[in-house]
């Protein structure tokens, strides 16, 4: 007899139960940028979710310490691309506060309106690509074409679109060109008087709110274990903001005009709207700030600085509030030009955690909407 070879090819109820290891990226289209999620499926339930970072990871700390006062700035700024004038910001409020450096009245003022600014271009962005990732392509030209109008007079001023660089130690690069404050009021108007897209398109639309109300439900409790800031926190009753909690800036004199927007529920649908609500509050916040500066008198915006800056020896902690939650530096010096140690706790680190807890449980098809709901910058994870 010719010897046979059998093979026995089980289908049934046993493989149904069988656990699916399921690689999201790195290199996907819903992840904002290269992040990877390792799930472990039941079917088509998620059981269990482990983000895998630092596929863009480049060592900005340690590239701080190789850097003088002045140099680390640049470094600063990358990396929440869509937030560089606060990442800025958290640096030179740092070394001032080393230095007890006090910045002209007018400096302080342009900052806070910079700041809010930037902040309405970082949330712009997502307002416009979280409906896109669940299909809906139109907010996203709205989106861009409200950013357009701001990034005109922020790079009128600054002179750059992304990467801003305007922060100096002691204060701003300099003044502002002639009638560029009646542009920015100009700019701000305008795209308030256009916001009603996002309450109408995209808080209107059914789809929207039945693929987000009652998904990735985030407790206040799990807020708190993992660190989760900013709006995503705040959607979760989490009710902290360093502007009005630790003001810094002209944030103090800001009370009247800053509102904190929270909500109850914690599912993707409040991350979304207090994110639209906080663009709001952050028109406002400019036109305030460009109030103040029509009745401050000329004067300078920055302080004069020795040719070799150097901090005294000592450490400090500055935090603020960025766009997408709390960015804090940890600035230790020896008396050096460069610092010693520069640790940077970046807001997209700490929230990106949440993932671990909010995945398990859900579906698949729930896990894209879960995940552009954190509104991450990958660059801010991984640093």
């Amino acid at each position: 007899m010719t010897p046979t070879t059998e093979t026995m090819v089980g289908i049934g109820g046993a493989a149904e139960s069988t656990d699916m290891v399921l690689n999201i990226g790195p290199q996907h289209p819903s992840t904002h940028g290269v992040l990877r999620l390792r799930l472990l499926l039941d079917g088509e339930r998620i059981t269990h979710a482990e983000p895998v970072i630092g596929y863009m990871h480049r060592g900005a700390e340690k590239l701080f310490e190789a850097r003088d006062y002045r140099q680390i700035i640049m470094l600063a700024n990358r990396h929440d691309w869509l937030s560089a004038f606060s990442n800025e910001l958290g640096v030179v409020i740092a070394v001032e506060r080393m230095l007890g450096m006090e910045v002209p009245t007018r400096a302080v003022w342009l900052r806070t309106l910079l700041a809010e600014l930037n902040r309405t271009l970082n949330h712009l962005m997502f307002l416009g690509s979280y409906p896109l990732e669940l299909g809906g392509i139109t907010p996203m030209f709205y989106a861009f074409r409200e950013r357009e109008t701001l990034q005109n007079v922020m790079e009128e001023v600054s002179g750059g679109r992304m990467h801003y660089m305007f922060n100096r130690v002691g204060g701003l690069k300099e003044d502002l060109p002639a009638g560029w404050t009646t542009r920015a009021r100009a700019a701000v108007a305008a795209v308030r008087s256009r916001m009603d897209v996002f309450d109408d398109l995209v808080l209107g639309n059914e789809i929207f709110r039945g693929r987000t109300r009652g998904v990735g439900v985030l407790t206040p409790e799990t807020a708190h274990a993992y660190g989760v800031s900013g709006p995503i926190a705040r959607a979760s009753g989490v009710d902290f903001d360093l502007r009005r909690d630790e003001p810094y800036l002209a944030y103090g004199e800001l009370q009247d005009t800053l509102r904190v927007v929270t909500r109850r529920e914690g599912d993707c649908l409040a991350r979304f709207e207090c994110l639209l609500e906080q663009t709001h509050n952050s028109l406002d916040l400019a036109d305030a700030c460009l109030d103040r500066l029509a009745e401050l008198p000329p004067g300078p915006v920055n302080q004069r600085l020795p040719k070799v800056l150097k901090a005294p020896e000592g450490h400090t902690y500055a935090w603020t509030e960025n766009p997408l939650g709390i960015n804090g530096y940890y600035l230790v010096s020896k008396g050096d030009k460069t610092p010693y140690r520069l640790k940077l706790r970046s807001a997209s680190y700490n929230n990106i955690q949440a993932l671990t807890e909010l995945l398990p449980g859900t579906l698949v098809a729930d896990m894209v909407a879960i995940l552009g709901s954190l509104f991450f910058v990958v660059g801010d994870i991984d640093k």
